[in-house]
């Protein structure tokens, strides 16, 4: 699968899963999902979207110090899944 339509199915995840009212074409690859910078997501948010990437993608996140570095951004998701798919 292509970088990019990877990408399109993190956002697609993010936009349905945790119901977030933000456009896709607003979500940029880089811009941080937790804090008032970013998408402003949080710890339940988090949990979900841990939930999210094992049943759509097949990858687990082990504890919070994987998924604090992980789950940053539409970016590092792709990244963490890539790498641990073996891709």
């Amino acid at each position: 699968m292509p970088s990019d339509e990877l990408k399109e199915q993190i956002k697609d995840m993010l936009i349905t899963n945790l119901m977030l009212r933000t456009p896709k074409e607003e979500i940029a690859n880089d811009m941080p999902l937790f804090g008032p910078d970013g998408l402003g997501l949080d710890s339940i948010d988090a949990l979900q979207l841990v939930v999210s990437i094992e049943k759509a993608f097949g990858v687990g996140v082990p504890n919070s110090d994987v998924a604090r570095v992980a789950l940053a951004s539409v970016n590092t998701i792709h990244d963490y899944i890539l790498e641990q798919t073996g891709r």
